[in-house]
């Protein structure tokens, strides 16, 4: 008979979740200014960082974003992302976006190691947004979006892996004050809101081991300083947190014998986890025998992921971007600067970002975005 035990938060909450492909930033522009851009979102890579923020644009955009990715672990990994936004007058403006992450092409082995062929994983994402505006200075945004995690199709032990299918929905806001003169300087300042991928569990092969999907929040905010009519530069910082809440029970066949004991981990649904999710955890820092293990307490803001950067632009022509990402050691332990540049001209725009890591054999080390923007606005 199985006797329960004690129940404590505990996991690194990107650890958490299943396909974290969600939380990559598509964008090179974005990806250049330390992945800061739920507060600017003026382009259609706004339906990954703010849907509200497609209500002020007009016309027709469409942009694609390709990245090598992990280039340090793998040469066959590579991610898309295409994306296309439209106004409707009086309505407000829509898009769609695909993004397809190729997780390149494995072998299968059975317990006795004996090949028995190859499988390709992937994962995918389909979906539409909304934005529109409340008033003159205030907007919403909305989306949803289909979701397939194929890894392995195949049969592991006595269960068969299929490929995980859920949906993610967002709910989104965009302030923009009204401009505003520093001197001769003309400023505009925003803040932007983003509550995404709010959907139930996924699962590859049974219900009892589901995983959540990365619910996120992102909040930000962002000035832009108009010098004079060619230069500008805007300075924005984004903090986002996980809202991932995973828990371990220790479970014990017969609680006087501590051999029999084992733990057993458990997630909170998506409408508890937004929640329930902004409390301490703990989470495991080193093992300090076979039998005895460290545990590290983590703050709220220790859990938050941190971003900032800057835009410099010419004549809104020629683009230098730089920032900074940092995630807490015990909570993913991402640190890296990012570097990038862009050139607009008439319909066309291209932009490119580079993630410098600040430790050594980093995976994201050298990750290289290429963004191509079609905008037929102009």
């Amino acid at each position: 008979m199985i006797i329960g035990g004690i129940v404590r938060d505990a996991s690194a909450q990107i650890g958490a979740s299943a396909v974290v492909f969600l939380m990559i930033e598509p964008d090179s522009r974005a990806a250049g200014m330390g992945n800061a851009g739920v507060a600017i979102a003026d382009n259609a890579n706004a339906l990954f960082w703010n849907p509200a923020g497609l209500a002020d644009q007009v016309g027709t955009e469409v942009a694609l974003t390709h990245s090598n990715w992990l280039p340090e672990l793998s040469s066959d990994l590579f991610f898309e992302y295409l994306v296309a936004k439209h106004h409707i007058n009086n309505w407000g403006t829509i898009g769609a976006h695909v993004t397809f992450l190729n997780l390149g092409e494995h072998e299968h082995r059975d317990a006795l190691n004996q090949e028995l062929g190859t499988f390709r994983s992937y994962d995918l994402s389909v979906g539409v947004s909304y934005g529109f505006k409340v008033s003159e200075h205030f907007s919403l945004g909305t989306g949803v979006r289909w979701i397939r995690s194929n890894l392995a199709s195949v049969n592991v032990g006595a269960q068969q892996s299929q490929p995980g299918v859920s949906v993610g929905v967002d709910l989104a806001a965009m302030l923009k004050a009204p401009q505003f003169s520093l001197g001769p300087i003309a400023t505009q300042y925003n803040i932007g809101v983003n509550l995404t991928n709010m959907g139930p569990k996924i699962q590859y092969s049974d219900s009892e081991q589901a995983d959540p999907i990365p619910t996120l929040l992102r909040v930000g905010h962002a000035i832009t300083f108009e010098f004079d009519e060619y230069n500008k530069i805007t300075l924005a910082n984004d903090a986002s947190k996980i809202l991932v809440r995973q828990r371990v029970e220790e479970v014990c066949i017969d609680v006087n014998d501590p051999e029999t004991c084992a733990p057993q981990y458990s997630t909170d649904p998506f409408y508890r986890a937004i929640f329930t999710s902004w409390t301490p955890i703990e989470v495991l820092s080193s093992a300090v025998n076979d039998d005895e293990q460290e545990f590290t307490n983590l703050s709220v803001i220790d859990q938050l992921l941190i971003s900032v950067g800057f835009e410099y632009w010419y004549n809104n022509l020629f683009a230098a971007r730089g920032g900074y990402f940092y995630e807490n050691p015990y909570n993913g332990d991402r640190k890296f600067l990012t570097f990038g540049a862009g050139i607009r001209y008439n319909i066309v725009g291209v932009d490119f970002s580079y993630v410098y890591a600040l430790e050594e054999n980093h995976p994201l080390a050298n990750t290289m975005r290429f963004s191509l923007l079609l905008n037929f606005a102009r």
